[in-house]
């Protein structure tokens, strides 16, 4: 590795953007706090598209799309929801620009000032509930569920490629119910389709749970979250699926007439997960010798890179690689075979290991005479030799493996970074000086929360769902408390 790339335990920080940068993930732009995706990490959101969009729609929901811009006075409808994003609003106030009088550059023409100023949307509900207003009269139109795949601005200050840019890719659901039950339903189907996308296809395991009432979702009743704990002990919000009740059906006057013939207003979700799950697969299970992914997500998922000195070795060994290759290929599994002769085979070696490819294979004259192919796991970095006619099935077999270890790794790890604290000082010792989840007990007031975040930058991440009732004394206060919630610094 190169002496400029530091290794995670050096600055994991540094580790992780030299890493996005150096693997040809993205890169930022010229627009502050913006990023440009390039190919290989674009590659990865489309994998994970492709993943997500399925089980949408396995689950009965259908895609749209809706405007970019949002007229101001929508925000002004629902309270919560304007106070909780107007900070991060960027605004469109003039629709042309003209020359300067000095001839030198361009200046906003102020006899194209909007009548109404436009939000460029940092998220859709109000966009979408206006034109939900059209849509929905009868129970008959109900359940609505749809979802947008499409980007949103938030001009945040502090940015970091994929985990935190002033504009990222996601997709948001927002789906509309003739029940409370039935959309407090949906919005807990959509928290178990983010966790096990996270856990059989990212191989990150999360903690589902709920958020407090001071990390809600602006205009929320509820937001519930999948958690994931990163390789340097933070804490990162992988997905959030909200339940709106009723507050964005009556700020826009969203009614339907129910079986009985009488209006009632509907029930609403919404849910999201971004392009910050690149930022989690990075950094869950990447090493300091690059990126380490998952087969399952991987653009690359096997490399053959092959040993020759002239052509009529590359033509031999290509002689049993193209049907290897075409083999693999016809079991699902996406393969390069890298026959450059403009680059040398350790170069190659070196180039897949960092951009994380989960198997290499490596073929030479010598391995020709045996049979025989050298197999290179990413994951561990160990090697084998096999068959070539066992190759295929040797593959399959191996990239289950490789994804179900990297799955237990982290598990592994999360567990051993859960940690129970019963006073204010194994508190402060976990959060200051080892990093991970600490599972405290709370006495449930935003006075104590905000007071803990002050002192120490943990946040309460979730109350899990499957937490065990248990009565103890809140760390801080002292105060009676009849569960424990997660805390950890986060991202």
């Amino acid at each position: 590795m190169a002496k400029d790339f530091p290794t995670r335990e050096e600055n994991f920080s540094q580790w992780y953007n030299d890493l996005v940068l150096k693997a040809d993930l993205a890169e930022n732009s010229a627009v502050r706090g913006c990023m440009v995706i390039k190919p290989y990490g674009y590659a990865i959101w489309e994998k994970m598209q492709a993943v997500l969009d399925k089980m949408f729609k396995d689950t009965g929901h259908v895609n749209a799309y809706f405007p970019i811009f949002i007229p101001k006075s929508f925000f002004s409808k629902e309270a919560s929801h304007v106070e909780g994003f107007a900070k991060e609003c960027a605004v469109v106030t003039h629709y042309r620009l003209k020359n300067s009088p000095d001839g030198k550059g361009v200046i906003v023409d102020e006899d194209a000032k909007l009548e109404e100023e436009l939000i460029i949307r940092p998220t859709s509900e109000t966009i979408i509930w206006d034109t939900y207003k059209n849509w929905i009269q009868s129970y008959r139109d109900l359940p609505l569920l749809i979802n947008q795949w499409a980007n949103v601005v938030r001009w945040e200050m502090r940015t970091r490629l994929f985990l935190r840019t002033a504009e990222f890719l996601w997709q948001e659901g927002h789906t509309a119910h003739a029940t409370q039950q039935e959309a407090f339903d949906e919005t807990l189907t959509i928290l178990d389709l983010y966790a096990e996308f996270a856990e059989q296809w990212m191989a990150v395991p999360v903690v589902k749970g709920v958020k407090t009432a001071s990390e809600r979702f602006a205009g929320a009743i509820d937001t519930f979250a999948i958690e994931a704990l990163m390789q340097d002990g933070k804490a990162l919000q992988s997905g959030t699926s909200h339940f709106l009740g009723q507050n964005f059906a009556k700020a826009f006057d969203v009614k339907f007439l129910n079986k009985e013939n009488q209006l009632e207003y509907v029930w609403a979700t919404s849910w999201g997960v971004s392009t910050r799950l690149i930022g989690a697969l990075i950094m869950a299970h990447s090493d300091d010798n690059g990126l380490v992914l998952p087969p399952k997500l991987a653009p690359i998922q096997v490399v053959i890179v092959p040993i020759f000195k002239d052509g009529d070795q590359l033509a031999m060994i290509s002689e049993q690689v193209i049907p290897i290759k075409k083999q693999l290929e016809e079991k699902g599994i996406s393969v390069k075979y890298d026959n450059r002769d403009t680059h040398k085979p350790g170069w190659k070696f070196a180039e897949y290991e960092f951009k994380g490819v989960p198997v290499r294979l490596t073929i030479g004259p010598r391995d020709l005479e045996k049979g025989t192919v050298e197999v290179a796991r990413r994951d561990t970095l160990e090697k084998s030799v096999v068959p070539l006619t066992e190759i295929a099935n040797h593959v399959v077999d191996l990239l289950d493996d490789i994804q179900q270890n990297l799955f237990n790794r982290n598990l592994l790890f999360r567990e051993k970074n859960t940690i129970n604290v019963n006073t204010w000082e194994e508190f402060v010792d976990v959060i200051e000086n080892k990093g991970g989840f600490a599972n405290a007990h709370w006495d449930g007031t935003s006075e104590t929360e905000e007071k803990i975040k002050e002192l120490t930058k943990a946040t309460i991440r979730v109350i899990p769902l499957d937490n065990p009732k248990e009565d103890g004394s809140c760390i801080l206060s002292g105060k009676p408390s009849s569960e424990r919630v997660l805390f950890a610094r986060a991202y």
